[in-house]
C-alpha cells in the first residue's frame, strides 16, 4: 500500500487528504484543513509550512500530490496562492519525499469524469469513492481528490509500464 497527502493550497485554507492505495481500491486515512487566518503574511505562510510538516510527520505518506497554479483574475490572489503552494512544496521537500502536480480539470476529470465538476460534485464522489459516513468538507474534499487523482495516475503509468515490457518480450 502507498501512502499519499493530496494537498490543495490556499492562502487562508489548505486542505489536506491522507489515502492508502494498492493501485486499484483506495482507503481513507484522514483529513482536514490548515487554517493561517492570522493576517501578517510570512505568519500565514509559516503557519501552512509548519503544518504541512506536521502531516508529513504524523502520516508518514510515501508520495505528495498538490494542485497547480490556476490563473485568477486577480494577479494579488494568484501571487498569494503561489506563495501558499511553495510553502507547501517547500515542508515536502525538506523532507525528500516525491511530490507532484496536477490541474484542477485533470483531477475532476480523475475523481468525477469531467473537468468542469462543481465543488458538490467532488464532494459527493469522495463520500462515495471512500466510502464516508458524510461529505467531507470542500478543501479537504478537494486534497483528497488530489490524492486519489495521483493514486490513479500512477496505477495507470504502472499498467502501461507492464505493457511496454511485455512488448519488448521481458515477460514471454
Amino acid at each position: 500500500m502507498t501512502r499519499i497527502l493530496g494537498i490543495d493550497p490556499g492562502s487562508r485554507v489548505t486542505g489536506y487528504g491522507v489515502i492508502e492505495s494498492d493501485g486499484y481500491h483506495s482507503g481513507y486515512v484522514t483529513s482536514g484543513c490548515v487554517r493561517a487566518a492570522e493576517e501578517n503574511w510570512p505568519e500565514r505562510l509559516r503557519i501552512i509550512f509548519n503544518g504541512i510538516q506536521e502531516l508529513l510527520i504524523q502520516y508518514l505518506p510515501d508520495q505528495v500530490a498538490i494542485e497547480k497554479v490556476f490563473m485568477h483574475r486577480n494577479v494579488d490572489s494568484a501571487l498569494k496562492l503561489g506563495q501558499a503552494r511553495g510553502a507547501a512544496i517547500c515542508a515536502v521537500v525538506n523532507r525528500s519525499i516525491a511530490i507532484h502536480e496536477y490541474t484542477p480539470t485533470e483531477i475532476k476529470q480523475s475523481v468525477v469524469g469531467k473537468g468542469n465538476a462543481t465543488k458538490e460534485q467532488v464532494q459527493h464522489m469522495i463520500q462515495v469513492l471512500l466510502k464516508l459516513s458524510a461529505a467531507p468538507q470542500a478543501d479537504a474534499a478537494d486534497a483528497l481528490a488530489i490524492a486519489i487523482c495521483h493514486a490513479n495516475n500512477q496505477n495507470t503509468l504502472s499498467r502501461m509500464h507492464g505493457i511496454k515490457g511485455m512488448r519488448k518480450g521481458r515477460y514471454w
